[in-house]
């Protein structure tokens, strides 16, 4: 019989200040980073996502092996081999990849940007008006992706990414630097 002891509670709390200012600095310089070439930041960020998707099929087929008495064998087998396939298309036809990766990518903008709205309305006093705007940018960004494709997805993936990149990094920034999150 396993027991649980319930008489401890954990609460999350804000990360530490300089957890903050890393993660904002990081994704500044990412953003930068990626602005230098859009065009090179997309075709780098699909035949990532096609290398990561053989990878994960790969595993997800070895697993089915370690775990045969479960019932989805089958089931586990059948989604390695389409992660293997996606990724192999993927990684065969960058440009076409791109295409699909981006119309995705602008569903997650676009959804990535009303959680953010959401986050800066509950945490207004600690720096939430930049998440807000980030959150907004999110949105925007990811309406401009689904209403641009597929003509722009060479160039606007890598653009949109890294300016929501640098956005994204402020807002932590600025979340770091504000006196009511401080922590120890």
């Amino acid at each position: 019989m396993t027991t649980y002891d319930s008489g401890t509670s954990t609460t999350l709390s804000a990360p530490p200040t300089w957890v903050r200012v890393l993660l904002g600095i990081v994704l500044v310089l990412g953003g930068i980073f990626v602005l230098g070439d859009v065009a090179l930041a997309t075709l780098v960020s699909t035949l990532l996502i096609g290398f990561t998707a053989i990878a994960v099929g790969a595993f997800e087929i070895i697993h089915a092996f370690w775990t045969k008495g479960w019932g989805g064998f089958l089931w586990q087998i059948l989604l390695g081999v389409l992660y293997i396939i996606f990724g192999w298309m993927v990684v065969s036809q960058p440009i076409s990849g791109a295409l699909v990766l981006t119309l995705v990518l602008g569903l997650v903008f676009l959804a990535s940007g009303i959680v953010r709205v959401i986050v800066a309305v509950r945490h207004w006093s600690g720096g939430g008006w930049l998440m807000l705007v980030s959150g907004i940018f999110g949105i925007l960004s990811g309406l401009a992706i689904i209403a641009g494709w597929p003509a722009s997805s060479i160039w606007v993936l890598g653009l949109l990414l890294g300016i929501d990149l640098v956005f994204h990094g402020l807002a932590w920034l600025t979340r770091a630097s504000s006196p009511s999150t401080q922590s120890a």
